[in-house]
C-alpha cells in the first residue's frame, strides 16, 4: 500500500501539488500517493479527520485554510507558531503536527534558483496578511540591511513589524503605508498581496526599484503577473514569479514527511514549460 498524502484547498482543481509530489516520489523512490482534495469552507476540521481515518500520513494546506490548520494543530514548529498559519501537516501517533514551509520555499527560490543573495539587501515586502507573516522570519534570518512592510492599512504593517522585532537584530525592520515608499529604493521587492489574482493595481511610487533590483511576485500564471508588468515598467532589472516558491515549499514539506530532499530544478523546469505551452 502506498502512503497517502493530499493537499486541501477550496478551490483546488488547479493545484500543481499532485504533479510536483508525484515527480518527487518518482525521483526519490518513495512509495506514496498524493491527491488534491476539495474541503468545504465550513468543515475543514471534518475533512482532516476523515483523511486521517483513511490512513492519511500528511497533508499540505492552501487557501483558505492555513489559519484554520494552525488552530487545529496539537503541536507547532517554531516557524508555524510565528507565522500564525500552517501549510504542512503530519499525523503522528494521533496528534496533528503543523509546520509552515512557505518562507523557506521563498528564500530557497530567491537564493538558489535565482542566485540572489539577500544578506545586506534592502527588502520591501508588499502586504501584511498571512502570506507576508509566513515569510518574515526566514527573510530576517538572511540578515538583510532593511525590511520594510508596506500595506494599504499602515497600522497592520506596523503591528506586523513589531511582532517580529525580536528577530530583527541588526536589521532595520519597519512597516507603514505605500505613500511612505516615496523617495526610497529597494534591492528586492516582494509582492505578498493578492493583487495579481484580483487584477488590482498597487499604489507604488515611481523610483522604488534600485539599480539591479529584483521584483518577485508570490503569485504565478501563464504570463507575466500584473505586479511584474508594473515593476518592469518602473525599472526593475529582474522579475520572477512564485512558481519556484511553490516547488521549493513542496520540497521542504516532502523532506519533512519522507526524510529525503528531492531535486527541484528539473521539476520546476517541467512546470515552467507546461505553463508556457498553455500560453
Amino acid at each position: 500500500m502506498s502512503d497517502l498524502y493530499c493537499v486541501f484547498g477550496n478551490p483546488i482543481a488547479h493545484s500543481k501539488s499532485p504533479a510536483i509530489h508525484a515527480a518527487f516520489a518518482a525521483q526519490t523512490g518513495e512509495n506514496l500517493r498524493y491527491e488534491a482534495r476539495l474541503a468545504a469552507v465550513d468543515s475543514f476540521f471534518a475533512a482532516i479527520s476523515a483523511f486521517v481515518a483513511e490512513g492519511g500520513c500528511g497533508a499540505n494546506v492552501t487557501v483558505p485554510f492555513k489559519e484554520q490548520a494552525y488552530r487545529r494543530c496539537d503541536r507547532l514548529s517554531d516557524r508555524a507558531a510565528r507565522a500564525g498559519a500552517v501549510n504542512t501537516l503530519q499525523f503522528i501517533d494521533g496528534a496533528v503536527h503543523g509546520d509552515n514551509t512557505d518562507g523557506a520555499g521563498l528564500v530557497r527560490d530567491i537564493r538558489t534558483n535565482l542566485g540572489r543573495a539577500l544578506a545586506g539587501q534592502r527588502i520591501l515586502l508588499l502586504g501584511a496578511g498571512g502570506a507576508s507573516r509566513g515569510v518574515i522570519a526566514p527573510l530576517l534570518a538572511e540578515k538583510p540591511a532593511a525590511l520594510f512592510i508596506a500595506n494599504r492599512s499602515p497600522d497592520k504593517a506596523q503591528q506586523l513589524a513589531a511582532a517580529f522585532a525580536e528577530l530583527a537584530a541588526g536589521v532595520e525592520l519597519s512597516g507603514g503605508a505605500f505613500a511612505q515608499l516615496a523617495g526610497q529604493q529597494f534591492d528586492v521587492v516582494i509582492n505578498a498581496t493578492a493583487a495579481s489574482l484580483s487584477g488590482d493595481s498597487l499604489p507604488l511610487p515611481a523610483g522604488i526599484f534600485a539599480p539591479g533590483s529584483l521584483a518577485y511576485d508570490m503569485m504565478y500564471g501563464k504570463g507575466e503577473t500584473p505586479f511584474l508588468t508594473l515593476a518592469r515598467t518602473q525599472g526593475a532589472a529582474h522579475c520572477a514569479d512564485g512558481l519556484g516558491m511553490l516547488v521549493e515549499q513542496a520540497a521542504e514539506a516532502f523532506t519533512l514527511w519522507r526524510g529525503k530532499r528531492p531535486e527541484t530544478a528539473g521539476v520546476l523546469a517541467s512546470l515552467r514549460a507546461a505553463l508556457s505551452a498553455q500560453g
